[in-house]
């Protein structure tokens, strides 16, 4: 059993991913914004342990895991949470621009160097779940989509500083994915919702399980998924 460090585990593609971990008896420490969702996160997954650490802030994550117990041994870190704000450069005011940056980019950067220590012991895993925004921006989507190519940026980055330490790094960029995020999407886009004309979650979440569970002689450094229907 290992041990495994998610966010964004609180619904969509974390959740499921979460879900197929504890079904197999794995180690789960999942992080919550504050100590009311790391309730909800406990009582939705019994057997996991929960670390509080807002994401939003970034700057504080080291004051706030370090008040925290964490496993001295890390076999994958899984960065699953993500914030959209859509809208075109000419109105897309600095609030979006830091809100998105910091939860999708500076945070999970920050997050990877405080536990790097851990991962490499293991020759453990880190795991990007990024976005179709992260290979192609489109029109409103400017912010979103700069958070999201930086996170491949900095995957790519990482994957070749710590080859040599055995560490394992896969970015995940999903197409349009039926979650509470795609809900959010549609209202900003003023469209109709229709999850059945979407990825389901639990196809990203056994891509991602694909790539931790691949022998050690092979790495999936990329994985496209898009929709099928």
């Amino acid at each position: 059993m290992g041990n495994h460090l998610i966010t964004g585990a609180g619904s969509g593609i974390g959740a499921v991913v979460a879900e197929r971990l504890a079904e197999r008896g794995e180690n789960l420490w999942l992080f919550a914004r504050n100590a009311r969702r790391a309730a909800e996160l406990r009582e939705r997954f019994p057997t996991a342990r929960t670390l509080v650490a807002d994401l939003a802030e970034p700057a504080r994550l080291s004051w706030s895991l370090g008040q925290q117990e964490l496993p001295v041994e890390i076999d994958s870190l899984l960065h699953i949470a993500g914030v959209v704000q859509l809208g075109e450069i000419g109105d897309l005011p600095v609030k979006a621009w830091q809100e998105q940056l910091n939860v999708n980019l500076v945070a999970p950067a920050e997050l990877t160097r405080l536990v790097l220590p851990s991962v490499r012991l293991v020759r453990g895993h880190v795991v990007f779940v990024n976005s179709g925004a992260g290979l192609t921006a489109h029109a409103n989507w400017g912010g979103y989509a700069a958070s999201k190519f930086g996170l491949r940026a900095l995957a790519d980055a990482l994957r070749a500083e710590e080859h040599g330490n055995g560490v394992r790094v896969t970015s995940v960029f999903p197409g349009r994915t039926a979650t509470m995020m795609q809900v959010k999407v549609h209202q900003q886009e003023g469209k109709e919702y229709e999850p059945e004309r979407w990825i389901d979650p639990e196809s990203v979440a056994r891509a991602v399980l694909t790539a931790l569970d691949l022998p050690r002689d092979a790495e999936i450094t990329e994985i496209t998924v898009r929709p099928g229907r």
